[in-house]
């Protein structure tokens, strides 16, 4: 969806934002990376421009956003929102053309494998045209399976087979 740097920057933006008196180290385990990671990137956007630091007390720092900060934190939300549609959307049609084909072998029903976003989504999908999802034994309905940004559809008679995958666009971010 968006660079890693830039989803860093949007997230630590959005952190600081929310508390601006957040510790390193308490930036580092809320975005999942060492503190290192953080003081690097800190010091980046301080160099840029996106924010201030302020020492409050002997080893207290705290961080204001600048006005350029909130530009780029806007753009970056905005960029995320679009690419976070745009995978929605083509998450959709994906979904959307494999229950067409499913429908079309007079099956009404079909089961999702994967946790992620994009299997909700295929989930919703299947509710909207009336297709039951269940949780039958895979030899029985056709899955439609969801890995990384693919959509795959696996017929029963293929469950050995490895299937040929949708791949949803990776949008540009």
């Amino acid at each position: 969806m968006m660079d890693s740097r830039a989803e860093q920057d949007l997230r630590i933006l959005e952190e600081i934002e929310h508390n601006p008196d957040i510790t390193q180290a308490d930036l580092a385990g809320r975005l999942g990376v060492a503190i290192g990671s953080v003081n690097w990137y800190l010091k980046r956007m301080v160099n840029k421009g996106y924010i201030k630091v302020r020492q409050m007390q002997r080893r207290r720092l705290r961080y204001l956003i600048t006005p350029q900060g909130l530009a780029i934190k806007a753009g970056l939300t905005r960029s995320f929102m679009q690419a976070s549609m745009r995978l929605y959307r083509e998450t959709r049609a994906a979904a959307g053309r494999h229950l067409d084909e499913i429908q079309r072998a007079g099956y009404d029903s079909v089961r999702i494998e994967g946790d992620s976003d994009m299997a909700e989504v295929c989930y919703l999908t299947c509710l909207e045209r009336g297709v039951q999802v269940v949780d039958g034994p895979p030899s029985v309905v056709p899955t439609v399976r969801v890995e990384g940004r693919e959509v795959r559809l696996v017929w029963p008679e293929q469950e050995a087979v490895e299937p040929v995958p949708e791949r949803v666009a990776q949008p540009a971010g």
